[in-house]
């Protein structure tokens, strides 16, 4: 239990870190790869490589230590981390191997003369609080996952079922258990985690579900879509390597960005391969009857996934309009224009939402598309706790 004067010490020293963000989330990530190796395939290379993933998960600690003693005030932020942990099934062992580098960072970055052994300790009981809070919650889900009809704790075999193309690149691939058994069902805009050997190296990664579980005439299934990412070892290795019939291990699915019941109008924005969790909920959303107006930007019509699949549900479900923006038309796919060119602006944004602005929005895509989409749905004065978004990778401040 964390003492005041450990709470004193720990919060003083908060912008202390914070100055020297970069060179403690550099520090620490090389300590943490170098030192326990075994924890590798629980972080992405490519983010790692970026700086994205480490700088998540310094700020992540940084800002529990800033509202240390107020909880509360963290607030989604520490359902995303336990559900981005469940995905890759992190395990009460590997606190102590991040709380060891994190110490020995601090104390190498501040220097001895201001991370005394007192600093020291109080940074080592907050950290072992936060660790006590996140194991408990992440133990509270393996078990549910667990006993849930259809559920499964740790890795799955699956059979890829079906491979298919739906863009220049994107594939889809459908997978059904192994061993026959039930599945475990999921909220639209969930994602499913899977462990991989790619060059004889353990690799996780988690993907949106961008089907419904159960579709009629088809067996209970999940389905994830891949955007071939040049610089992705994984994507690559499903695109070019995976093929119907192999085996893969996938962990149950998880996520706190999800489809929430209601019956305002619902705006779904998506951006490239960000369109994978809006069409599990939009499959959802048109079940209900509820409006839906459906926004997705694309470099072209090549790239473009699923495009017939929408416009055929569109001719199926007068309450939803679609609405498709691409940043170069093509003269010659007649068939494939767009509504609109070039990137999405707050005037185009706002000719496409409903007449009302109490509506619920969700949006997903690359960073600087997000942080657009946010300001533009403030300023046309969609309520801030309506508009919700998920990244692809580590959380980032948008605003």
């Amino acid at each position: 239990m964390l003492t005041d004067a450990q709470l004193a010490i720990v919060k003083s020293t908060v912008p202390l870190l914070e100055s020297g963000g970069e060179a403690l989330t550099t520090h620490f990530y090389q300590m943490l790869m170098r030192d326990y190796p075994q924890v590798r395939p629980l972080f992405n290379r490519t983010h790692q490589a970026s700086g994205d993933q480490p700088r998540a998960l310094a700020n992540g600690v940084l800002m529990y230590a800033r509202h240390i003693d107020r909880l509360e005030a963290l607030g989604p932020l520490a359902a995303q981390i336990v559900n981005k942990h469940v995905a890759v099934q992190i395990m009460p062992e590997h606190y102590p191997m991040v709380g060891d580098c994190l110490l020995r960072a601090i104390r190498e970055v501040l220097g001895a003369e201001i991370a005394t052994d007192a600093v020291i300790d109080a940074w080592g009981a907050a950290y072992g609080q936060l660790a006590d809070i996140l194991i408990g919650a992440e133990q509270q889900q393996y078990d549910a996952k667990a006993a849930a009809v259809g559920g499964w704790r740790g890795a799955r075999n699956f059979i890829v079922a079906r491979k298919v193309a739906e863009s220049s690149e994107i594939t889809s691939f459908y997978f059904r258990p192994q061993d026959g058994g039930a599945l475990l069902d999921f909220q639209p805009g969930q994602y499913i985690g899977m462990r991989m050997i790619v060059d004889g190296e353990e690799q996780r990664r988690q993907y949106s579900l961008s089907a419904p579980l159960n579709v009629p005439g088809q067996p209970p299934q999940y389905r994830i879509s891949v955007k071939r990412e040049e610089g992705g070892k994984v994507s690559r290795q499903l695109h070019d390597k995976v093929n119907e019939g192999d085996v893969v291990e996938l962990f149950p699915p998880s996520g706190d960005f999800a489809l929430a019941a209601g019956d305002k109008p619902l705006v779904l924005i998506s951006g490239g391969v960000g369109i994978t969790p809006m069409l599990s909920m939009l499959d959802a959303a048109l079940t209900t009857g509820r409006t839906v107006h459906f926004i997705h930007a694309a470099r072209d019509g090549r790239v473009h996934a699923f495009r017939r699949h929408v416009e055929e549900l569109a001719a199926r479900h007068p309450q939803l309009r679609r609405f498709f923006c691409y940043e170069r038309a093509d003269a010659q796919q007649a068939e494939q224009q767009p509504d609109a060119t070039g990137h999405i602006d707050r005037a185009l944004l706002q000719s496409w939402m409903p007449a009302t602005t109490d509506v619920d929005a969700y949006f997903v895509g690359p960073k600087p598309f997000m942080k657009a989409i946010k300001r533009y749905l403030r300023e046309i004065g969609v309520p801030e706790a309506q508009s919700r978004y998920e990244f692809f990778g580590p959380a980032a401040a948008l605003d």
